[in-house]
């Protein structure tokens, strides 16, 4: 949205009427005659001598709901803080002990029952000089990851906005393959645990160049190009020098122009109005062997057969066998509706893998794989209570796995910071798991786990 206003002697945000955060340079700015918001912000804003008397009153650090912690706050730059963590108690024991893979293999299954500080993740951001200058840098750590690559992660990136439409960045972020990681984590309908087919089809965080912004006020659009499809625990030295990572993201929200806060799953934010959403998603990448993050690595996101084999493992594919190579095509189209605190949101994928090169590969033929999920929820207190279900499968040569779940979160204190989630999953064969993940590879059998999530 925007609005016709002489900011030539600046503009403050008074007052922010939503429950969206409003960021100056990110969800809200203002250029030479008007002033604009985006991603729900909501706010009144004063011009002229009205802000040049608010920017006199002193600032102490103040709690911007969804945002963080306000920091700072002078004529040179913000800076928040946030924090997101959560245990977890998790129940695999009722799990099969065995699985068979599609070549024939019986494998064993570590079944775990444990607690654990799953995830802690700090953000700082705002901007500097410039609200055009913004910034977004990080401290993560996996603690069941302990020992792994990339258990400890710094990182982030920075962004040059010029104005709603067109935004640059560079460094690491997630590739928009996706509508799980168009930048609405935490806000899932679980907590930090995607459903089999989205983890399994997905690309993940990686080092790039990106150009995001809206082509209309309902439409908004998203391209990266980047060094690989993930890139947690995986060196510069072990990528090649192609640069041939392409990911693109376009969504239309044909009815409000927004789908929640940050575009989040679920109707947490109560709409009143019908909220709709239909989202395209397309990403290639040529993946080599030696540029692959390791199998344990949090948010690792490698390329694997449905059945869960990593197809770059030696002799997969028969005797004497190695891959080193695949040329990597993956697209989904998702859509999604919220009205009163009901929403119900999809996903369709398609991957394609072609060209396999490597140590006598010319036999294998191109692997196409297909899958969707489907999620329910519904606010059954307001503000408080919330109910899910979901169910995902992936179709392909190797297998076809499938999943149930359902849960609840229950958000005791009355806001979205804060909230105990429990959730039962019923899974066939998972061909994706790493430690973080509530499941491992193969996993056939009940599921299950509590988290108490903080999140502000």
């Amino acid at each position: 949205m925007q609005c016709g206003a002489d900011t030539s002697r600046g503009v403050v945000l008074l007052r922010s009427t939503g429950d969206a955060p409003c960021l100056l340079g990110r969800t809200w700015g203002y250029d030479q005659s008007s002033v604009w918001v985006s991603d729900g912000c909501a706010a009144e804003f004063a011009t002229g001598p009205a802000s040049e008397s608010a920017a006199t009153e002193p600032k102490a650090p103040t709690y911007i709901p969804n945002a963080g912690f306000l920091l700072v706050d002078g004529s040179k730059g913000q800076i928040y803080f946030r924090l997101f963590s959560y245990g977890r108690y998790l129940n695999q024991r009722n799990l099969d002990s065995e699985y068979v893979d599609g070549s024939g293999n019986t494998k064993t299954i570590q079944r775990r029952q444990d607690v654990q500080l799953n995830k802690f993740f700090a953000p700082f951001s705002g901007w500097f000089l410039s609200p055009k200058m913004r910034y977004y840098l990080y401290v993560w750590s996996s603690n069941p990851s302990q020992g792994d690559p990339a258990q400890v992660v710094g990182a982030g990136n920075l962004t040059w906005n010029f104005n709603r439409f067109v935004s640059v960045g560079v460094g690491i972020t997630s590739l928009p393959s996706v509508r799980s990681t168009e930048g609405q984590f935490p806000y899932w309908l679980g907590v930090d645990d995607r459903l089999i087919a989205d983890e399994f089809f997905r690309g993940s965080y990686t080092s790039g160049v990106w150009l995001k912004g809206e082509l209309h006020t309902k439409v908004k659009y998203h391209a990266m190009f980047a060094n690989n499809l993930s890139t947690l625990g995986v060196s510069a030295s072990q990528l090649d020098n192609r640069f041939d990572t392409q990911s693109y993201s376009v969504q239309w929200l044909p009815t409000t122009g927004e789908f929640g806060l940050y575009g989040t799953f679920g109707d947490y934010d109560d709409h009143q109005n019908v909220a709709t959403r239909l989202g395209l998603h397309y990403t290639h990448s040529l993946e080599e062997k030696q540029s692959q993050p390791g199998t344990e690595g949090i948010e690792n996101s490698q390329i694997r057969l449905t059945d869960g084999s990593i197809i770059f493992t030696p002799d997969l594919f028969g005797p004497g066998v190695t891959v080193n190579e695949v040329d990597y095509h993956m697209m989904s189209v998702d859509a999604g509706a919220k009205y009163l605190g009901v929403s119900l949101e999809g996903e369709v994928y398609w991957r394609w893998l072609r060209n396999f090169t490597g140590i006598n590969t010319g036999f294998i033929p191109n692997i196409n794989d297909t899958g969707y999920q489907v999620q329910a929820s519904a606010m059954a207190v307001p503000k408080i209570l919330q109910l899910y279900a979901g169910a995902s499968q992936v179709f392909g040569d190797y297998g076809d796995p499938w999943e149930v779940r359902g849960g609840q979160n229950w958000y005791f204190l009355k806001d979205r910071g804060v909230r105990l989630n429990g959730e039962l999953i019923y899974v066939d064969k998972s061909p994706v798991g790493y430690t973080a993940y509530p499941m491992p590879v193969g996993a056939k059998g009940p599921v299950f786990h509590i988290n108490l999530e903080v999140n502000f």
